[in-house]
C-alpha cells in the first residue's frame, strides 16, 4: 500500500470552514451552545475519517459482475476453538483473526508454506484471546500495511501484547467505519460492523465484512451475534453471499434465521475446535444450516480449509462436513 488519499477538494472546504468557525467561536468567547460545539467537532473528525482512512487501496464501489484476473484463495486455517483466516489475491494478502496463543507455531508455519511474504490488512476483529492470541506472533513477524480493530480495549495480557507489537512496528489500529470499503487486489470489501459506540458483549464489537470477487462473495462474521446481525440487516440491502462463515464457531448467539435468510449462502464454514468445552457448534445453529440444504464444512473435522473462487465459481479442498453438534 503506497501513498494515503488526498482529501477532495470539497471535503477539505468544508473542513477548513469548520477550523474557521471553530477558532471564530473561540475568539467571541464561546458563547454559543456547547451541544453545537460538540456536533461540529463530531462532523469535522467524521468527515476527516471518511476522507483519509483510505490509501490507494481504498475503493468505493465493489467488483461484483466485474471481470477479474487469477484466483481469490481464502485458507480457514486450523487453529482448534478460535479463527484465523488467509485470504490472498494476486501478491495482495489479508489475515483475519490469529486464534489463541497456543497455536502460534502452527499458525506461523502455515503462513510460512503458503509464501506468505505480507499483508495488505490484518485485521483483529475483537479482543478476545481465541482470535488475536497470536496475532502479535504474526505482527511481529510479517510487515503490514493496514491493521484494522474495532473501538474497543480489554486489560488483558493478550491485548497488552498486541498492543506493543503493533506500536513496536511504529503502527497504530485504525478502527473502521461501517460502509467503508478496501481494495485487495482485484477484490474487494466493505466493513458492514460494527456501527454502534458500545456494546455489553465484546462479541458484538467483532468487525464483519463482505468481500467480493467478480460475481463471487464472501462474509466474514467474527463472533458477532445477533443484536449485530440486526444493526446489519438494518443498516444495508444486499447481504448475499456465496460464502458465509458462521458467528460465533456455531453458537447459538449468533446465525439468526433473519440474517441467514438474508444472506442466504451456498456453503457455510464453522472454524471450531474438537470436542471443545463449549460445545460448539449448537444443535440449533447445525439444525438452521441443515433444514435449508447448506453444505457445512468444518475445521474441526477436516483441519484447514482451502476455499477457490476464479470470480464465477468456488470450490473447495475437501468434501463438506457434517451436521452433527455437541450442545443446544
Amino acid at each position: 500500500m503506497a501513498r494515503r488519499k488526498k482529501l477532495k477538494n470539497s471535503s477539505l472546504l468544508q473542513i477548513l470552514a469548520g477550523i474557521v468557525i471553530l477558532v471564530v467561536i473561540t475568539i467571541i468567547g464561546g458563547n454559543l451552545d456547547s451541544e453545537l460545539l460538540d456536533s461540529l467537532q463530531k462532523d469535522l473528525e467524521v468527515d476527516s475519517l471518511e476522507n483519509v482512512q483510505g490509501d490507494d487501496n481504498f475503493s468505493s464501489s465493489n467488483n461484483s459482475n466485474v471481470q477479474v484476473n487469477g484466483n481469490l484463495i481464502v485458507d480457514f486455517i486450523d487453529v482448534g476453538q478460535g479463527d484465523s483466516i488467509l485470504i490472498r489475491q494476486g501478491e495482495h494478502a489479508m489475515l483475519i483473526d490469529g486464534g489463541t496463543s497456543e497455536c502460534k507455531d502452527d499458525l506461523l508455519s502455515f503462513l510460512a508454506s503458503e509464501g506468505v511474504q505480507r499483508f495488505d490488512y490484518i485485521i483483529g476483529t475483537h479482543p478476545h484471546e481465541d482470535h488475536i492470541g497470536s496475532l502479535d506472533d504474526v505482527v511481529n513477524t510479517y510487515d503490514f500495511d493496514t491493521f484494522l480493530f474495532p473501538k474497543v480495549t480489554t486489560t488483558t495480557k493478550t491485548f497488552e501484547n498486541l498492543v506493543n507489537a503493533v506500536n513496536n512496528r511504529g503502527k497504530k489500529f485504525t478502527t473502521p467505519l461501517s460502509g467503508t470499503e478496501y481494495n485487495l487486489g482485484e477484490a474487494s470489501f466493505k466493513i458492514l460492523a460494527p456501527s454502534s459506540d458500545s456494546y455489553q458483549s465484546l462479541n458484538n464489537y467483532s468487525i464483519v465484512i463482505k468481500l467480493t470477487y467478480g460475481d463471487n462473495s464472501f462474509m466474514f462474521t467474527g463472533d458477532a451475534e445477533s443484536l449485530s446481525e440486526t444493526e446489519i440487516l438494518n443498516s444495508y440491502d444486499d447481504l448475499s453471499a456465496d460464502v458465509l462463515k458462521l458467528g460465533h464457531h456455531g453458537s447459538t448467539t449468533s446465525t439468526s434465521m433473519k440474517f441467514l435468510n438474508a444472506v442466504s449462502p451456498k456453503y457455510a464454514v464453522v472454524s471450531v475446535g474438537k470436542d471443545n468445552s463449549y460445545n460448539h457448534p449448537t444443535k440449533t445453529t447445525m439444525d438452521k444450516i441443515k433444514n435449508l440444504n447448506i453444505p457445512v464444512y468444518r475445521t474441526d473435522e477436516q483441519g484447514t480449509i482451502e476455499c477457490i473462487s476464479n470470480g464465477k465459481d468456488i470450490t473447495f479442498n475437501v468434501e463438506p462436513g457434517t451436521y452433527s453438534y455437541m450442545g443446544d
